[in-house]
């Protein structure tokens, strides 16, 4: 579960124990029936102190848990604000207040978390070289000719580890995690998952494999930073419009876009893109990031940048004859609105939270669910991108000793198989 906490006002996410607890047993090869246990690198998550601190204030800077006294103000600049910026500080106006409020409720029993509690921390973060060969590989496919209609390959416990995984929907059908090799480099699979390798071009061979009842979408906005940036590729909105949303969602479909802030993507989500596709805005929640001891990691007023992004919700609302003449269930359901979900944040670029434990409720009792521009893999879930695997590179993970992992954890998950239900379970607080 990534649920560890659950109030009113939103969810309290251990992200890092959320991804560890499906690598637990780990096949090799068919011809290995060892049980390897691998977690996620500590120091991915290793978030003490905060990024930025105000001038004037202590060293841990505005937090959750208590805001305490403002620092010294900072002295108005010269120049006057451009229109976004006015926009921005408008926006932060009418929800700082809420989200201040709501993770303080959320973390204030939160005990700071052992760094070290599985695999070792206090390192600095490796660098994985293979990070820009995802990209490259799906920027040359898209140049071969590929079938419209290719069979989903399925790896089994006799699949070996070398497989065509570019361009083509692969599928883990087994209650393990699997070691796959592609270009000499070897990714860990979470049990029961499913992806698709491909950069936008090839994004229609999801079709015809299912419908989804969520989908989750996580763009590559352009913004100042990304221009300076060459290993990180961007989307103009004309492009983002072209995904096939309404093709891949089933009657009801929950859509989630996360949002950065600022206000010129915000307003293209609600009042374009999502109209485009004939959904319709439900919600709008926040993730706030914090440390390990609650503290914003940054400021909540730095000017510079938010300790929190949005998350736009919204309902498919197609119509009846593109929804087959299905009865829309789900969107019966009310979505509440001014959520917050906080957590750690993985010091990984883009490395959002899980959202499926959060979501559980709002759609039907065993939901398909799709993520577009994932970087990482979940069980249960179809993921979509031309990073899907960078997060499941085996250099982010560290392997433990027998001594250090679960003796029977192969015979445990054989005797009882995944169920990707399980990782949606509500959280009770007792």
């Amino acid at each position: 579960m990534s649920v560890v906490r659950s109030d009113p006002v939103g969810w309290l996410v251990d992200h890092q124990s959320y991804i560890n607890q499906w690598y637990r047993c780990c096949r090799h090869s068919p011809t290995d029936a060892r049980c390897h246990k691998y977690v996620f690198r500590a120091e991915y998550f290793d978030v003490e102190k905060p990024h930025i601190t105000e001038p004037g204030t202590p060293s841990q800077g505005s937090t959750a848990k208590d805001r305490g006294v403002k620092g010294r103000k900072r002295k108005r600049k010269e120049r006057e604000l451009n229109q976004g910026e006015v926009e921005a500080l408008e926006y932060h106006e009418k929800v700082s207040l809420a989200i201040q409020d709501g993770a303080r409720k959320l973390v204030e029993h939160m005990e700071a978390q052992e760094t070290g509690r599985e695999g070792g921390s206090g390192q600095e973060m490796a660098v994985v070289l293979a990070d820009s060969m995802l990209i490259e590989l799906c920027s040359m496919a898209k140049h071969l000719s590929v079938e419209t209609q290719q069979q989903v390959q399925v790896i089994t416990d006799e699949s070996e580890a070398v497989l065509e995984l570019l361009g083509r929907v692969t599928e883990n059908s087994t209650g393990r995690a699997r070691l796959v090799r592609l270009m000499g480099h070897h990714y860990l699979l979470p049990p029961r998952c499913s992806f698709l390798l491909s950069d936008i071009s090839r994004v229609q061979l999801l079709l015809g494999y299912k419908k989804y009842d969520v989908i989750t979408l996580d763009p590559p906005w352009e913004n100042k930073s990304v221009k300076r940036s060459k290993g990180y590729s961007h989307l103009f909105p004309w492009q983002i419009r072209q995904l096939p949303v309404p093709l891949l969602s089933a009657p009801g479909c929950l859509v989630v876009c996360w949002v950065t802030n600022r206000q010129k993507h915000l307003h293209f989500v609600k009042e374009e893109l999502y109209p485009s596709w004939s959904v319709h805005v439900v919600a709008e929640w926040h993730w706030v990031k914090v440390t390990r001891h609650g503290d914003f990691v940054v400021p909540l007023d730095s000017i510079h940048k938010k300790p929190y992004e949005i998350l736009v919700l919204g309902r498919y609302m197609g119509s009846s004859a593109q929804q087959g003449g299905e009865d829309v269930i789900t969107g019966n359901v009310t979505v509440p609105d001014r959520k917050l979900i906080v957590s750690v944040p993985c010091r990984l670029h883009s490395h959002k939270p899980p959202l499926g434990e959060v979501l559980k409720g709002l759609t039907g009792p065993h939901p398909e669910c799709l993520e577009l521009f994932a970087r990482n893999l979940q069980p249960g879930w179809t993921s979509w991108g031309n990073e899907v695997l960078r997060f499941q590179h085996l250099s982010y993970f560290q392997q433990l000793g027998p001594e250090q992992g679960e003796q029977s954890c192969c015979d445990s998950q054989t005797h009882q198989p995944f169920d990707p239900s399980l990782s949606q379970q509500p959280f009770v607080e007792q």
